[in-house]
């Protein structure tokens, strides 16, 4: 056997034990939400050259724990209100450290067939709660909400349209769908002008009226209208497109409706999700991260189809070194479903934190995150010359710092202050996003250990910064 440092099993145990007790033992909340290195420090790593012969692994270790790891946004902590953290479990990173030391390939099940097993029954699990019919839809966990919608979109042009005729293609978006959508249609082979940006209503909503006539417009014309996508839970407002006109007009032109829900569809799991998400069920695929509001490190989301034919058709390619290994209808391998063949068992993390919390746990914690969210419009409400822009919509809220006396570009700027210095300062990250073309800035309040007191000394902050500019 091997031995990757030369340490006795005693020595090795004792400094993993070590590493874990570290991790388990640090408080986040006191630690900075953004520390950035110096040009000196990332010039050193640039610069640094592999040994001829190897140091000690104390030595590296000291660099990682004071240098590498130190020096990044935390999106773990209680005070990380941008781009929609993840805030993890630590179940999730505990199953992390155990998957990756045995080094598990779940791409076939016979190389894993326990861990694909768990996988299956959550890709079940999940369809359940969407509305799907369980015995026929079918999924695959991802690294991310990228590569879902990507896997996604693929099966679904495959469904609707033969590669020979893409050029007719037209397919359908809005501004606020997330960047990866249009990236997505790009690599799937849609040119940019086959892409149809539908205007949004006031509540960052697709304009379902525009999106018809635009559909029409594109069939006299001579196109073939194939997809749509929904966003339910747009990163910038929250906002869920109406489901139950979309796929009213998709039925009718016989068209694919993919769902990017990869962070608002964990709203699923509460009462008032379920009513803002009605009719999720008649969609044809979704996008959905674990990673966002399930409570998982990264990498951990799910592609699911109404139709799991659709990914078989697209990705189930053969491959006569596997003949071995190829599984049977009851147990698909998940290689079948989607691009990766190399690939670890990413489900397995969200199965140990759903046995050891439960569901109602899981469900207490988004609530607490739109609870949350709602303490900030009731606070903002109460500051002068603060207003809010969108209201809590999926623990997501926009707020504006407006004075009388200055330009709308003025308070543009001063948010963006406001912003920055705050960030600075390693307190809380707050940032800027752009709506209606005014800079707001944006609170995404979903860690469950997130305290009333931590959003007041938040914007009390955001509120001297921004008298300072």
């Amino acid at each position: 056997m091997y031995r990757d440092i030369k340490n006795t099993h005693s020595e090795w145990r004792h400094f993993i034990y070590n590493e874990v007790e570290y991790l388990l033992n640090r408080e986040m909340k006191d630690l900075p939400v953004v520390r950035k290195p110096t040009e000196s420090m990332i010039a050193k790593y640039q610069h640094m050259i592999i040994p001829k012969e190897g140091k000690g692994i104390e030595e590296v270790m000291d660099l990682l724990h004071n240098e590498v790891l130190n020096y990044n946004y935390r999106s773990n902590h209680p005070r990380a209100f941008s781009f929609i953290p993840g805030p993890a479990s630590q179940l999730s990173w505990l199953t992390d450290l155990l998957t990756s030391a045995h080094n598990i390939h779940a791409s076939n099940f016979a190389n894993a067939p326990l861990p694909i097993t768990i996988e299956h029954r959550l890709i079940h699990y999940l369809s359940e709660k969407i509305g799907f019919d369980p015995t026929l839809s079918g999924g695959v966990f991802v690294s991310g909400g990228s590569m879902a919608t990507l896997t996604a979109i693929t099966a679904g042009r495959d469904a609707m349209i033969p590669l020979s005729r893409m050029a007719e293609a037209t397919v359908y978006l809005t501004a606020q769908a997330h960047f990866s959508v249009a990236k997505a249609f790009h690599i799937a082979g849609f040119a940019q002008t086959q892409l149809r940006y539908i205007p949004t209503d006031d509540l960052y909503t697709m304009d379902v009226n525009a999106l018809e006539h635009q559909i029409e417009l594109d069939i006299a014309n001579g196109y073939r209208p194939i997809m749509i996508v929904a966003t339910t839970g747009t990163t910038n407002t929250g906002a869920i497109d109406d489901l139950s006109n979309i796929t009213r007009i998709a039925r009718q032109h016989r068209m694919w409706v993919h769902a990017d829900g990869a962070f608002g569809l964990s709203h699923i799991f509460t009462e008032e999700g379920k009513q803002l998400l009605k009719d999720i069920d008649k969609v044809d695929s979704v996008t959905w991260d674990a990673h966002k509001l399930l409570f998982q490190t990264y990498s951990c989301a799910m592609v699911i189809v109404k139709n799991k034919n659709h990914l078989l058709s697209t990705y189930g390619v053969e491959a006569e070194y596997l003949d071995d290994i190829t599984s049977t209808n009851e147990n698909i391998d998940p290689e079948k479903l989607g691009m990766e063949l190399t690939r670890p068992p990413r489900g397995l993390k969200l199965w140990v934190t759903l046995q050891v919390l439960g569901e109602d746990e899981i469900k207490r914690r988004i609530e607490y995150g739109q609870k949350m969210a709602c303490y900030v419009e009731q606070q903002v409400q109460q500051m002068a010359n603060w207003k809010i822009v969108t209201v809590p919509q999926l623990s997501i809220i926009n707020i504006r710092y407006e004075h009388p006396d200055k330009t709308p570009e003025e308070n543009d700027k001063v948010m963006q202050y406001a912003a920055s210095r705050i960030a600075q300062s390693g307190y809380a990250a707050a940032y800027t996003t752009e709506l209606n073309h005014r800079r707001v800035i944006r609170f995404c309040t979903i860690h469950p250990e997130t305290t009333t007191a931590d959003i007041d000394g938040t914007l009390q902050r955001l509120n001297t910064y921004v008298q300072e500019a």
